[in-house]
Order: structure tokens, then C-alpha cells, then sequence
């Protein structure tokens, strides 16, 4: 009798053991999905996947799927509906990181650029912020999503810099892992927000510098939708 129930013991042992093991395995597998630091925490690989569908029709970055979706909430979520098609193409917009050098030398050194093909709209994003925080990629796409046409203008360069602006205020506050200071898009958008912040959250230093930029020197004081300077 001892040695049956011994035997007996022993079994269910092993079928405990072997139940566990799936579950031990799986756990390990789910912990070496690791994120990247710059992402907010909620931006897991099993919440990415959920979120991708939304974004998918943009392009193949799962690092813009995330800046998209960070937009929501802030003053660039006009941005982010118009690059999910509620612009004047009626289409998503396709993002895309791309050497801008081969479009034209002069944008080599260019952080992106909005883009018209037929009636397709395009942002080129350098390769070099392939890396950044998606929440400075979020301010970057909230300012290149309000060039929808072949026109361009200092009045709508102003606009599109204080979105920017505006957008990254906003995020570094709700998700201060963004404000990574050794990357350069970073750089670049709170070198936009001090001058944000000493106009009193208005364009009026944003606007001079637009107005004394070299790149811009030849474009019209306005643009269609962009009456305003």
C-alpha cells in the first residue's frame, strides 16, 4: 500500500512539473521582448500589435505606429487624423524614412519633407532619426502633416513650426522619456520650444526665425489655407 501511494505520488509530481512548463516557457519568451527605453510604458509589443492595424496604412514602422499614437490627446491630433487620410488627397499619408539626398542634394541635411506624387502624399523622414523617441518623431510628423499640397508659404512655415513646437511641449510633459537630449531631433525640437516658451506660447519668435531662414527666402508670404502671416 506504501509503495502505491509512493508511485501514485511520484506521478502527480511529474504531471504537475510538466504542466508548468508551458507557462514557465511563455513567460520567459514575453520578457525578452524588451522596448525601447525612449518608449512610453504602455507601448508594449502586445499593445503595439493592437494599435498597428490603425497605422498600418501608412507604412511599415512600428516607431511611427507609436508617435502616431502618441499624438492622440494633443494639439497635433489634427495632425494625426489628416495623416490617417482626413486631408485634402483624401488618402493616408505614407511615411517613409529616406536619404532626402536623392530627391534633391539641397535636402540631404533636411530633417524630413512633405511630399506630393500625383495625388499621394508622402513624409520623408531622415534616416538619421530612425532611432529617436517616437515622441519627438510625433512633433516632427504633427508639422510635416499640414503641407498637403504643392504650394508652400512663410505663413504656413509658421504654423507648421509652432504645431511642432506646441506638440513637443505637450508631449515632454506626458511622456518625459521622450526628452532624450543626446539625440538630435530632440535637440532640434527644444531648441523650437524655448522659442515657444519666451514668445509666451505664441509664434512671435518662431515666426522671425522662419522669416530669416535662408532655405526659405524665396516662398510667398502666403499659401492657399495659409492667408495669415
Amino acid at each position: 500500500m506504501d509503495r502505491k501511494r509512493l508511485q501514485n505520488g511520484i506521478l502527480i509530481a511529474a504531471l504537475v512539473m510538466v504542466c508548468q512548463i508551458p507557462a514557465f516557457s511563455a513567460k520567459k519568451n514575453e520578457e525578452l521582448i524588451e522596448m525601447p527605453k525612449t518608449y512610453p510604458a504602455k507601448y508594449t509589443a502586445e499593445y503595439i500589435q493592437q494599435i498597428k492595424p490603425m497605422y498600418k496604412s501608412t507604412g511599415k514602422e512600428e516607431i511611427i505606429y507609436v508617435a502616431l499614437d502618441m499624438l492622440k490627446g494633443t494639439n497635433g491630433e489634427f495632425s494625426r487624423n489628416a495623416i490617417l487620410g482626413n486631408n485634402l488627397s483624401g488618402r493616408p499619408v505614407k511615411i517613409e524614412f529616406r536619404d532626402l539626398g536623392t530627391i534633391n542634394p539641397d535636402y540631404a541635411s533636411f530633417d524630413a519633407l512633405g511630399w506630393k506624387k500625383n495625388k499621394q502624399l508622402f513624409i520623408f523622414i531622415n534616416p538619421r532619426h530612425k532611432d529617436a523617441p517616437p515622441g519627438a518623431l510625433a512633433a516632427l510628423l504633427s508639422h510635416e502633416a499640414l503641407h498637403q499640397d504643392e504650394y508652400n508659404s512663410l505663413a504656413e512655415e509658421t504654423y507648421a513650426w509652432t504645431m511642432e513646437a506646441s506638440v513637443w511641449h505637450e508631449i515632454a510633459k506626458l511622456y518625459p522619456e521622450s526628452n532624450d537630449e543626446l539625440h538630435p531631433l530632440v535637440v532640434r525640437e527644444n531648441t523650437l520650444n524655448k522659442l515657444f516658451e519666451r514668445g509666451g506660447y505664441s509664434n512671435k519668435y518662431i515666426k522671425k526665425t522662419v522669416m530669416s531662414n535662408e532655405g526659405y527666402k524665396n516662398l510667398p508670404a502666403t499659401s492657399p489655407g495659409f492667408e495669415d502671416l
